[in-house]
């Protein structure tokens, strides 16, 4: 359920601005912090582990020895190139080898296939003629969200693919993009997007915010979840905060599409009275 709805920032096309004003001028908090849970620390039976990746660019087969075990898998989009059988049928079989008991997937823009609503005109040329129809079916070995939410001992979590990039799967522009954030229920622990929100891991090519503000504005003034997980932007991977939502951007690969970084840890307690199975 949700409590309100977001009206759209009148200058959310132009997210390099409203960074100068907002984050250089401190109105609004972004402190990078440390990794919350260490490799080598132990899972504990009174706390969730989750273990986040995203944008792994067909490289999951190859991550695999680096992923550390968990209670919770959690993937951010663009596991595949082009969203071709063969790409899907490869990263569920690299999915199905790990060990976590729960694998919480959305897809990201490279899934081409997945959005329904996609206009196939508009799509990059070079990526057309690729993907696959209803691809998600082919994902045994994981559950998708796709502006759902479930529930994992007790802690809610949403997933929702959109972001502001044309010419690709799941594309809105940003001034249409409020009306998918408005489906986020309020009462979630986890959000998962593909997109950053602006000023939280979204810099890219060291020079351009891709962040898109109405995220930001629906996380800070309505949904506050515990965390909120993306990738997307390459670059900027690791976690901020504004002192309530902790924002993890779990990109794996670099923009060569060579694994770069290693996947993002973190725990959340259980809640009185339920325990894991």
């Amino acid at each position: 359920m949700t409590s309100m709805k977001i009206k759209p920032e009148p200058l959310s096309t132009d997210p390099n601005r409203l960074y100068k004003e907002w984050f250089e001028n401190r109105k609004r908090m972004c402190a990078k912090i440390d990794p919350l849970v260490k490799f080598e620390e132990p899972i504990y039976q009174d706390k969730v582990r989750f273990v986040c990746i995203s944008d792994t660019h067909e490289k999951l087969r190859d991550l695999l020895p680096k992923i550390p075990n968990g209670d919770v898998l959690v993937h951010c989009g663009d596991f595949t190139n082009t969203g071709d059988r063969n790409e899907l049928e490869e990263f569920n079989y690299a999915i199905g080898k790990l060990p976590h008991p729960h694998k919480i997937i959305i897809a990201g823009n490279h899934e081409f296939g997945f959005d329904d609503s996609e206009d196939l005109v508009q799509r990059e040329e070079k990526y057309k003629g690729h993907g696959t129809p209803k691809g998600h079916k082919l994902l045994t070995n994981c559950t998708v969200l796709a502006d759902k939410m479930v529930e994992i001992y007790g802690i809610k979590i949403y997933g929702t693919s959109w972001h502001p990039l044309s010419g690709y799967a799941y594309y809105r522009p940003r001034d249409k993009l409020h009306e998918k954030w408005n489906l986020i229920p309020d009462d979630i622990d986890i959000l998962l997007t593909h997109t950053p929100p602006l000023g939280h891991g979204d810099l890219w090519n060291r020079q351009s915010r891709e962040g898109d503000v109405d995220l930001l504005n629906t996380i800070e003034h309505r949904v506050k979840p515990k965390f909120h997980v993306f990738g997307h932007i390459h670059e900027q991977p690791g976690i901020t905060t504004n002192g309530v939502t902790n924002f993890v951007n779990a990109a794996i690969c670099s923009h060569k599409l060579e694994i770069m970084n290693l996947p993002i840890l973190f725990d959340i307690p259980l809640k009185p009275g339920l325990q894991k199975s």
